[in-house]
């Protein structure tokens, strides 16, 4: 689905339109060619390799949306939602705009029942009620005549993942699960790729796995820094919000575009142990804590 915005200033009365003072304005196509992810060793001096995803095939984000800001004044906004029969023009938006400099956002993200997305400048958007999978790529553009501009845009990962594996199985009772970040926040700059809150969440999920299963849950973060370590409080309640086990995982350690991995016993009362922490590799490379 491709937008096409037209900016022009104009005066008119019932029987005649007058155009005084016509904005100069561009055709200006942008395409979202892939979602770039990288892999990398945990220490800041291992290296990096970068692997590009094509927005149409990657199921894992589901809008896209672009904005040009000049300044703080937003002059074009436009989000493409995937559905079926669009994949060939997800990521491909077209408009016009007056001539001038801006700042291009474009955000590729999650998007489920309820969801809530916000961009509301190049230093400001939000999740609600959960932060979703996201992808972010911003640049200065300028429009210095009225010839056609053809942008590419390709968005790096900017967000933190925590995976929380059982090695027990679900038992009778269990209503919900409750995990509590310490740190970190749904909100974050687009231009940075950093929480602009640190003051932790909390989020909340019904198990899907039925009882006598393990369960396998995946939540996002955003870090106020690269690397960032924050206390996971995970709450497992009834159907009226009782608690009946928990278990807190002090100090786990999350880096942007990397998942963390907690595996452990979840439907029991065991003693914590969170000393051993063991590196795996995956989603970029994972992050896998024992407890």
């Amino acid at each position: 689905m491709a937008v096409t915005c037209l900016l022009t200033a104009s005066c008119s009365n019932e029987n005649e339109v007058t155009v005084s003072n016509p904005v100069e304005t561009a055709p200006v196509r942008v395409e979202v060619n892939d979602f770039s992810t990288s892999v990398e060793d945990f220490s800041s001096s291992g290296g990096r390799t970068r692997a590009a995803v094509d927005p149409g095939s990657y199921n894992d984000v589901k809008a896209i949306t672009l904005a040009f800001y000049n300044g703080s004044n937003e002059v074009y906004k436009a989000t493409h939602v995937k559905s079926e029969g669009n994949y060939a023009s997800f990521g491909s938006f077209s408009c016009h705009l007056p001539l001038g400099n801006y700042t291009m956002v474009v955000v590729g993200y999650g998007l489920f029942t309820d969801d809530v997305f916000t961009l509301t400048s190049p230093t400001e958007a939000s999740f609600s009620p959960k932060a979703r999978e996201t992808f972010v790529k911003t640049q200065t553009v300028s429009i210095s005549n009225t010839n056609a501009v053809n942008l590419n845009a390709t968005l790096e990962r900017v967000i933190s993942g925590l995976q929380i594996i059982s090695t027990d199985t679900r038992v009778e009772g269990v209503a919900k699960i409750r995990t509590s970040y310490a740190k970190g926040g749904l909100s974050f700059n687009p231009t940075t790729g950093l929480a602009t809150v640190n003051n932790g969440f909390v989020v909340e999920v019904n198990p899907s796995k039925p009882v006598g299963q393990a369960i396998n849950m995946v939540s996002f973060v955003f870090l106020a820094s690269d690397e960032q370590n924050i206390n996971i409080t995970i709450d497992v309640l009834d159907d009226g919000d009782n608690v009946l086990f928990t278990k807190t995982i002090p100090n786990v350690p999350f880096k942007r575009n990397r998942k963390t991995i907690l595996r452990g016993p979840v439907f029991q009362t065991t003693a914590q142990t969170s000393s051993v922490f063991q590196i795996e590799s995956a989603w970029l490379d994972d992050t896998t804590v024992e407890f």
